[in-house]
Order: C-alpha cells, then sequence, then structure tokens
C-alpha cells in the first residue's frame, strides 16, 4: 500500500502528514446480479487460491485454511485507546437525552495526562464529525449512526437501542483514533480531554458563514466540473457500484433475519408438541421425550445464531451503506474545489485588471486542489483497506458461527437417530427371544 510521497503537508495541530499520492490496492469487486446472488458461488477467497476439489471439506478445515491479505495492526503499535460505555439517560425540563463515558488511554506526548474520563451526548459526536469534515473536506470521516430511530425501534431510549447506538459510538471513535490525520487534529484531543464543549462549539463558522459556503457549494454542484481527472470518475463509479451491492446485502441479511425469526417461533412451539404428546402415548414417550429435547437444543441454537446475525453482521453491513453516503459527500467536496479552481480561472481570462491578484488567488486555489486530490487519493487506499478487513471479518465470525451452529444441530440429530437405532435393536432382540 506504500508509494511515493509528494511535499504537501496536511496541518493537524502543531504536527504535518504527508500525503501519498498513489491510489493502489484491490477493490473489493462484489457480483452485479440480484440481491441474492451478491457473491458468485465461485468468489475466489484470496488471490490466486480458491475451494476446489482437492481441498478438505470439512467447513471447519476450510475456514481455518482463510487467511487475511493484510495482517491486522498490532496493538502493541498503538499508543491511543478509546472507550464509549457507561450510558445514562438524563432528564431536564426541556429535553431528555443520553450520554456516554468516554474514557482515553494515551502514551502520546502531547496530552497533559495518560488518562482521561469525559461524558458526550450524540450531539457532540456530530460536532467533532462536522469539524473533522470542515477542515479536511476530502478525507473520508467515518459515519455515525443515524441520528433518528431506526426502523424497528419502537423508543428511543429503551435499552436495545442505546446498547446499538454506543456500539457504534465507540466504533466511530475508534476509527477517528486509528486515522494517521484525524487522531491528531486539536479537534478530537479537545474532545476526548475537555470538561465541557460549550465554549469550543461557539469557536466554529457562525451561521451566516455556514449558509454562505452552503451557497457557494450548491453553485459549484450545478455548474459541474468540466476535465475531472478520470481517477476520480472511477472512484465514483465504484461508490455507486459499491453502494448498490453492500445496500442490497444490507436488505437480503435484514430479510433473513426476520424469516430465521419466524422460523425459530415455529420451531419453538414443536417441543412443547412432541412432549406433550409423549403424554398419552406410553409405547413411545422415550422417542417423542427425546425428539422435544433435540428440538429444544436447535432451538437454542437457532436463537444464538440470529442474535449473532442481528447483533455482528447486520451492524457491520450497515455502517457501510452510511460509509456509501459519507464518500459521495467527499466526492462532492472534492468537484466543488475543482469547480472553484476552474471559475477562477475562467475569471481571470477574462480580466484583464487585477490580473496579478487574481494570479496569486488562482496559485493558491491550484494548491488547494493538488492536496484536495492526493488527499483524497491516499484517504481513499487506507479506506479500501480497512472496508475489506472490516467486511471479511464479518463474513468470517458469520462462517464461523454457521459452521458451529450447524455441527451443533448435526450432533443433536445425530445423538436422537443412535439412540433410536440402538433401541430399535433391542426391541428386535427382545421379539427374537
Amino acid at each position: 500500500m506504500s508509494g511515493p510521497v509528494v511535499d504537501n503537508a496536511v496541518p493537524s495541530g502543531n504536527s504535518s502528514v504527508a500525503i501519498p499520492t498513489d491510489i493502489s490496492g484491490q477493490i473489493l469487486d462484489l457480483d452485479e446480479d440480484d440481491d441474492l446472488e451478491v457473491f458468485s458461488k465461485d468468489t475466489t477467497l484470496t488471490e490466486g487460491s480458491s475451494f476446489n476439489a482437492s481441498m478438505q471439506t470439512s467447513p471447519a478445515s476450510m475456514i481455518n485454511q482463510y487467511k487475511f491479505e493484510e495482517e491486522e495492526e498490532d496493538a502493541d503499535t498503538k499508543d491511543i485507546f478509546v472507550t464509549v460505555d457507561n450510558p445514562e439517560s438524563l432528564v431536564t425540563a426541556i429535553e431528555t437525552y443520553v450520554t456516554y463515558r468516554v474514557m482515553t488511554k494515551t502514551t502520546r506526548s502531547e496530552f497533559d495526562a495518560s488518562e482521561f474520563e469525559v461524558r458526550r451526548r450524540y450531539q457532540d459526536f456530530l460536532w467533532l464529525k462536522g469539524r473533522l469534515e470542515e477542515a479536511h473536506p476530502t478525507l473520508i470521516v467515518h459515519p455515525l449512526p443515524e441520528k433518528f430511530v431506526m426502523k424497528g425501534m419502537v423508543e428511543r431510549f429503551n435499552e436495545d437501542f442505546i446498547e446499538t447506538r454506543r456500539k457504534a459510538l465507540h466504533r466511530f471513535l475508534n476509527k477517528i483514533a486509528e486515522h494517521p490525520i484525524f487522531s491528531s487534529t486539536e479537534d478530537f484531543k479537545i474532545f476526548l480531554t475537555a470538561g465541557e464543549l460549550t465554549s469550543h462549539k461557539k469557536q466554529g463558522p457562525g451561521f451566516l458563514s455556514r449558509m454562505g459556503e452552503t451557497v457557494k457549494a450548491v453553485a459549484a454542484t450545478v455548474r459541474g466540473v468540466r476535465n475531472r481527472p478520470e481517477e476520480f470518475t472511477d472512484m465514483q463509479e465504484y461508490v455507486e457500484a459499491f453502494s448498490q451491492k453492500i445496500s442490497s446485502l444490507d436488505k437480503v441479511t435484514q430479510r433473513i433475519v426476520r424469516e430465521q425469526k419466524e422460523y425459530l417461533e415455529e420451531l419453538k412451539e414443536c417441543g412443547p408438541m412432541y412432549a406433550l404428546w409423549s403424554q398419552s402415548e406410553e409405547e413411545l414417550a422415550e422417542p417423542l421425550t427425546s425428539m422435544a429435547s433435540s428440538l429444544d437444543s436447535c432451538c437454542k441454537e437457532t436463537e444464538e445464531r440470529v442474535k449473532q446475525i442481528n447483533d455482528h453482521l447486520i451492524p457491520a453491513l450497515h455502517e457501510y451503506v452510511l460509509c456509501t453516503e459519507t464518500l459521495k459527500a467527499v466526492l462532492r467536496r472534492r468537484d466543488n474545489i475543482q469547480a472553484d479552481f476552474e471559475a477562477k480561472t475562467e475569471a481571470l481570462a477574462t480580466k484583464k485588471a487585477d490580473r496579478d491578484t487574481m494570479r496569486d488567488e488562482l496559485d493558491k486555489m491550484e494548491d488547494r486542489l493538488e492536496w484536495a486530490n492526493n488527499a483524497l487519493k491516499s484517504d481513499w487506499t487506507r479506506w479500501r483497506k480497512v472496508m475489506r478487513t472490516d467486511l471479511r471479518s464479518a463474513f468470517i465470525d458469520t462462517a464461523e458461527r454457521n459452521v458451529n451452529y450447524y455441527e451443533k444441530c448435526l450432533a443433536v440429530w445425530e445423538s436422537f437417530l443412535h439412540s433410536q437405532r440402538t433401541d430399535a435393536e433391542g426391541n428386535a432382540k427382545d421379539d427374537c427371544s
């Protein structure tokens, strides 16, 4: 993933970070067929190697053969650890809201201490995200969970919703902490250490300033760009395709969970029915009771499997559905910078007066566009690497749990068959004697 380094440096507090210009790295290439055919049955898991007839057929052994292309970052190299936990609901005369404890442990010299503990509400996380996007418009900020109640959540302050949001906020902060530029910004440091953020929020751009930037952005979007570099057109096409595929996968997975829950409810009724039947059939009592017990065991395993998909796979997929909107916004901001540069170039060509002044401004715009392009290319490469690692981890974890689930259910039914065959053989011997 390494590449040449340009001279442009991104200011970040008191430090600067060089932006590599290469955009190498593989893209997670999903199939473009319908929802249920998101992945090809013959998908190659690692470059140059795929499952074939000569490989071991045990599901567990196949999973064990899977190797990540990139090793995950060694925990020993991390110098900052952030945890979001202990949510508390607060009720005031005006509103009801939830705060979360944010605990930080770090060895970085720019921090005054090695440990910090603050409480933050959702609006504070929004403030941090907005500040990072404002300072670095062409870097990819990891998405926050939706502000409003998610589909299926009845009450905004119930425990399930709060825990789902807590996990998402925890992941958001850790993504920021792992980012080579965001983690060194003053805003991130303030978020982790300041007792309150009110005074810092007042230092941001005013309402009229934000409105002016919004109007300029809309004008640039309407005007469009004339000569977008091909690599950014490729990025835009990739994001559109990735958005469709990950959204389809998210919908299919949610539908699977709904169907599995319905199946589970039906399955839960079977065990008691067999147990009740065994009470009225003395000769069949033992196998009917065994059937009831086997079904109960399968119910527990199915319930655990549904919970795993609901708690781990669906959030991972939905997180990258939100990521696609972030990527589209980043590409729009890059286009706006180029559109602004092109507009200034046209103005310079049509105006002879104040040519020197405009030339200086044009040089600054050209430098800004070059930095924006290099920053986006570098962060695009980093984001794709993280995306592949996250989704592979979610898929492998789901595969392992599915194998475990089916092996347990298989063991339950094999035990049932063995017990019934043993009883049948015993009865046959008794009949012969």
